[in-house]
């Protein structure tokens, strides 16, 4: 990309002086109405939450249905508005309408069904949408196209009808749409909850890769939890609250807490925790095969 941002380490992420986002005491309360519009009662869907995520990290939001991790994330995009609290976007307040245009540009939103985000019947000419309505010079636009469609494997279908592609392949081109429009951060919410194994496979690769590659910053809302193992931070949400914080390795060491949060785990994850509570010497927290076995292996007969 033309402004590539380089992935920071974890040294520069933890002293970072700005975040790109940034969350105080965000309350959100949806209203419920009767027939006639007047209010009946109050649901309190985020309740005091404080969050900061830096330039270049990869954090994954974590909760049952209900818990309060999407309409957290519609607040990063300006879609909601705090009852309470503040919301910044690379240092600018959502609450003020004077800045929906530049953080809708900075921070990118992907939602569960592709089809919602794809309005161009030829794969190129969707992915520069977006471009093209910022005001982007043509010859810049057919740019970032052609480099967006290359940072999700989509390149070789730029000129196929997004009707006959795959789920998988529609969720990358919807990435590939906000990708286009250079955003510091994209927030995906829930971006393979209709997919099948393989396209919940190729979608993760692909937000993987821009993170690694091209240096942007991630907020993947997800209930698989295997999606977030290679996160740089897990959060954890119930009731609208923040209640558990830390890296893929500390956040799955708690089997049982995750499980009374009516949460799974790696399969992985729950097959060396059950392997533990049975007597075998295992470390915590094992998040893949190759470390479960060579955590066997001293089981094993030479």
């Amino acid at each position: 990309m033309k402004a590539k941002v380089i992935k920071k380490t974890k040294w520069h992420r933890k002293h970072s002086y700005m975040a790109i986002i940034k969350t105080d005491e965000l309350v959100f309360d949806y209203i419920r109405r009767d027939e006639e519009g007047n209010p009946e009662g109050i649901t309190r869907a985020v309740d005091h939450v404080d969050l900061e995520v830096n330039p270049g990290e990869f954090v994954a939001i974590l909760g049952h249905n209900g818990s309060g991790k999407s309409t957290l994330a519609k607040h990063i995009n300006a879609i909601l508005y705090p009852t309470e609290g503040t919301v910044l976007v690379d240092g600018k307040d959502t609450a003020d309408e004077n800045n929906i245009w530049e953080i809708r540009q900075k921070a990118g939103m992907v939602f569960q069904n592709p089809d919602n985000q794809i309005i161009g019947q030829v794969v190129e000419e969707d992915v520069g949408f977006g471009p093209e309505n910022m005001g982007i010079p043509t010859k810049e636009i057919w740019e970032r196209v052609e480099e967006s469609l290359k940072a999700v494997g989509m390149y070789e279908f730029r000129k196929h009808s997004p009707n006959k592609l795959s789920g998988g392949q529609k969720q990358r081109v919807s990435i590939a749409g906000v990708l286009a429009m250079h955003p510091k951060c994209i927030i995906l919410d829930e971006p393979t909850a209709m997919l099948d194994p393989n396209g919940r496979k190729e979608v993760v690769r692909a937000v993987r890769a821009l993170n690694d590659v091209e240096g942007v910053t991630i907020l993947l809302i997800t209930h698989y939890m295997e999606e977030v193992i290679h996160a740089d931070r897990v959060i954890v949400m119930d009731h609208g609250r923040v209640v558990m914080q830390g890296t893929p390795r500390e956040i799955f060491s708690k089997v049982d807490e995750l499980k009374a949060l009516r949460l799974d785990v790696p399969q992985v994850t729950l097959l060396a925790h059950e392997l533990k509570q049975r007597g075998l010497d295992l470390p915590d927290g094992i998040l893949t095969i190759e470390e479960l076995t060579g955590a066997l292996r001293k089981y094993m007969p030479i």
